[in-house]
C-alpha cells in the first residue's frame, strides 16, 4: 500500500513538472471519453423520454394497424385494417373499453388554411375515446362527441402549434379553419403534448371520424389504426389473441400466412424503439472509442519520451535501492493517472455538451448519463492507461542503473 502511494504521490508531482506536456498526453483521452459520454447522454435521455411516454399509454393499451414486409410492399401486396374489422372485435371480443379508430385524412401531413395562412398538419379523424387513449384532452373549449360522429359535423380540435402557424387569435374557438376544401369550426384547444421520435404532437387537427370518413368519398375504403384498453390487463394477451383470430378470419388468410397486421402494446413498441436505439448507441459508441485508442497512443509517447528524459533519475533510485517492480509501479501509476484524470474531465464535458445540444434541440428533451456509462468510461480510461503505460514502465525497470547514471 505504501508503494501504491508513494507511486501515486510521485506521479501527481510528475504531471504538475510538465503540466502542459500532461495536458497535451490527456488530450486524446478527454476528446474520447467527452464524446463517447455525450452521445450516450443524449440517445438515453431521449430513450427516458420515450419510455415515459409509452408509459403515459398505459400497459393495458392495445394498438392495432396493417404492415406488410418490405418486400411484399415492393411486389404490389396491399394491406388495410378496415372500419368492418373495427366492428368485428366491437361485436365479438369482451373485457375491452375505450374502442376508437383513428383514420389519417392526408398521407401524413394535410394542407390547414385560416384566411391567408396555410400550414401542413397531421389531421385525424377520430372518435371521443381517442382523448382517453392518446392523453388528448382540451385546454380550452371541448373534444369530440358522439353526436359529432353520428351527424358528420365539422368540427375541429387542434394542438398548440396548429394556432401558432395559422396566427389564430389567442383564443380560436368559434374559428373556421379550412381541410380538403371544407370548412371547420374549432371547438376546442388540445393541451401541449411536446415531441415524440421527432414528431411535433402539437401539430395535428382532430375531426369526427365520420367527417373524416366522408371526405375521403364513399368508394374509398380506407386503412385504419384501432385502438382500444384491456379492462383486466392480466387478459391482455387472451385479447389480443382473439382479436388476431378475428382478423385473420376477415382477412381471409390461410394456416401458415403471415398477418398481414400487428397487434401492439406501448411495451411491444417500446421494445423494437428500445432494441433500435440500443443498436445505435452501441454502434455510436464504438465508433468514438476509437479516439479513445488514439489518446493511449498519445500517452505511450510521450510516456516514452518521459522514460528517456529521467534516465538519470531513474539511475539514481535503482543504485539508492528500488526494485525494478518499483520502477514499474511508479510509471505505470503515472500513465493511468493521467488517462483517468483524463477521463474525468471527459465524462464532466460530454456531460455539460450532451446538456447544452438537450436544450438546444427540442427532441431530446433532456440528458441523462447512466451509471454503466460512467463506469465503462474509467474502466476502458484505465484500461488505456495500462495497455499503453506498460511498455514504457518496462523500458523504465529494465534500464541498468551503471548505464542510466552515465546517460546525459
Amino acid at each position: 500500500m505504501y508503494n501504491l502511494l508513494e507511486s501515486l504521490r510521485s506521479a501527481f508531482q510528475a504531471i504538475r513538472a510538465h503540466a502542459l506536456r500532461s495536458f497535451l498526453t490527456m488530450l486524446g483521452i478527454v476528446i474520447g471519453v467527452m464524446a463517447v459520454i455525450a452521445v450516450v447522454s443524449l440517445i438515453q435521455g431521449f430513450s427516458k423520454s420515450i419510455t415515459s411516454e409509452f408509459n403515459g399509454l398505459g400497459v393495458n393499451s392495445l394498438t392495432i394497424n396493417s404492415y406488410l414486409p418490405r418486400k411484399d410492399r415492393l411486389a404490389g401486396k396491399v394491406a388495410k385494417v378496415t372500419t368492418d374489422d373495427l366492428l368485428s372485435i366491437q361485436h365479438d371480443v369482451t373485457g375491452i373499453s375505450g374502442l376508437s379508430p383513428v383514420l389519417p385524412v392526408g398521407r401524413f401531413y394535410d394542407p390547414v388554411k385560416y384566411r391567408n395562412q396555410t400550414t401542413n398538419s397531421q389531421v385525424l379523424g377520430s372518435t371521443p375515446a381517442y382523448a382517453i387513449n392518446n392523453g388528448s384532452y382540451p385546454d380550452s373549449g371541448r373534444f369530440i362527441t358522439p353526436n359529432d360522429d353520428l351527424h358528420h359535423r365539422h368540427v375541429a380540435v387542434i394542438g398548440v402549434t396548429v394556432v401558432k402557424k395559422l396566427h389564430l387569435p389567442a383564443d380560436p374557438l368559434g374559428q373556421y379553419i379550412q381541410i380538403s376544401g371544407q370548412w371547420f369550426k374549432v371547438v376546442g384547444v388540445l393541451h401541449p403534448l411536446g415531441q415524440i421520435l421527432g414528431f411535433d404532437q402539437d401539430n395535428q387537427v382532430i375531426i369526427p371520424y365520420g367527417t373524416a370518413h366522408s371526405l375521403l368519398g364513399a368508394a374509398v375504403v380506407p386503412d385504419i389504426v384501432i385502438q382500444l384498453k384491456v379492462n383486466d390487463v392480466k387478459q391482455l394477451d387472451a385479447v389480443s389473441g382473439r382479436i388476431t383470430q378475428i382478423l385473420r378470419r376477415n382477412h381471409h388468410l390461410k394456416p401458415g400466412q403471415d398477418n398481414d397486421f400487428k397487434v401492439q402494446t406501448p411495451a411491444q413498441l417500446l421494445g423494437n424503439f428500445t432494441s433500435v436505439l440500443n443498436a445505435i448507441t452501441y454502434i455510436l459508441g464504438g465508433i468514438v472509442a476509437i479516439a479513445l485508442l488514439v489518446g493511449g497512443i498519445g500517452i505511450m509517447n510521450i510516456m516514452l519520451v518521459s522514460v528517456t528524459e529521467r534516465t538519470r533519475e531513474i539511475g539514481i533510485m535503482k543504485s539508492l535501492g528500488a526494485r525494478r517492480h518499483d520502477i514499474l509501479m511508479q510509471f505505470l501509476v503515472e500513465a493511468v493517472t493521467l488517462a483517468l484524470i483524463g477521463g474525468v474531465i471527459g465524462v464532466l464535458l460530454g456531460y455539460g455538451i450532451g446538456m447544452l445540444v438537450a436544450h438546444a434541440v427540442p427532441q431530446f428533451r433532456s440528458a441523462y448519463v447512466p451509471w454503466w456509462a460512467v463506469a465503462l468510461a474509467f474502466g476502458f480510461s484505465g484500461g488505456v492507461g495500462v495497455l499503453f503505460g506498460i511498455a514504457p514502465a518496462a523500458k523504465a525497470a529494465a534500464l541498468d542503473p551503471i548505464e542510466a547514471l552515465r546517460y546525459e
